[in-house]
């Protein structure tokens, strides 16, 4: 049995060891305060950091307020508690789907554009529209239809602007609309050109005869033309130099034979005649 001398002799040492294992902690715990703004401070420089590439931005906010857009590459620091969104400057290339269209005749037709542009003014692009990339697509093809709606396939008459004969016209107008319907982003267009132009496959074949027919008239309408003048200038030829003397009659005959000469798809067989041209 242990007596009450003894049994307070070994509490008092039990007590000396548990405060002996707690002291070396203090300084620690002390130490851990003091060092604790430091590293906090540390990670808030860490967070500041920011890098730029070339041909990209950064928009600041903070706390919800624009601050300004970091647009020259390299290495900056913010503020930690400001939101960097990341907005590209380089060149972006749309190429848009082959869209069916009815033109101004009302004749279906396909037809595609490739569109080059690039962010502007950052600020409009990050808060002006949800997103710029869908809202650039979005809109190029508006135009396109738009502009395909204005203007025939091809030209019925002279001076009329033709979706396939004035190509560079029609690219002014499609750039010139896109570059109004854009600005809303703070996006500039920098080309905008037609890569795909066709008639819809229902009536191609239709199409491809009414031009070949087309084709055909204007290149007889030239022959006809050309004919015409060739005759013209024999006769006054023959009447100017005396050659012969020819009453209405003849001249008539005349001018059928060399236009049927001069018009035929065919060689024409000549005929000598060795005879007079007056009977009696």
């Amino acid at each position: 049995m242990t007596t009450p001398a003894e049994q307070a002799t070994v509490e008092s040492r039990s007590t000396e060891f548990e405060m002996g294992d707690l002291m070396p902690g203090i300084p620690m715990l002390i130490l851990g305060i003091v060092l604790l703004p430091v590293l906090g401070l540390g990670i808030l420089v860490l967070i500041g950091l920011t890098i730029v590439d070339p041909n990209q931005s950064r928009v600041v906010l903070l706390f919800g307020k624009y601050q300004g857009t970091i647009r020259k590459h390299g290495f900056y620091w913010c503020n930690p508690f400001t939101l960097r969104k990341k907005v590209s400057l380089r060149v972006h290339n749309f190429d848009s789907q082959k869209l069916k269209v009815n033109d101004l005749r009302g004749n279906p037709v396909e037809i595609g554009a490739v569109v080059v542009w690039r962010v502007r003014d950052t600020a409009q692009a990050a808060f002006d529209v949800e997103d710029y990339n869908s809202y650039v697509e979005v809109q190029s093809e508006a135009a396109i239809r738009t502009t395909a709606a204005k203007h025939p396939y091809d030209a019925p008459a002279e001076g009329q602007t033709s979706l396939r004969g004035d190509s560079d016209e029609v690219n002014v107008e499609l750039r010139a609309q896109l570059t109004e319907r854009l600005a809303l982003a703070g996006v500039e267009v920098l080309e905008v050109r037609i890569s795909h132009l066709a008639y819809a496959p229902e009536i191609a074949s239709a199409m491809l005869r009414r031009q070949q027919a087309e084709a055909i008239i204007d290149a007889r309408a030239r022959i006809v033309e050309g004919a015409v003048s060739m005759v013209e200038l024999a006769l006054d030829h023959l009447s100017e130099r005396g050659v012969v003397e020819l009453d209405e009659e003849r001249k008539a005959a005349m001018v059928s034979n060399l236009l049927v000469v001069l018009c035929s798809e065919s060689e024409a067989t000549p005929v000598v005649n060795a005879g007079t041209l007056y009977s009696g």
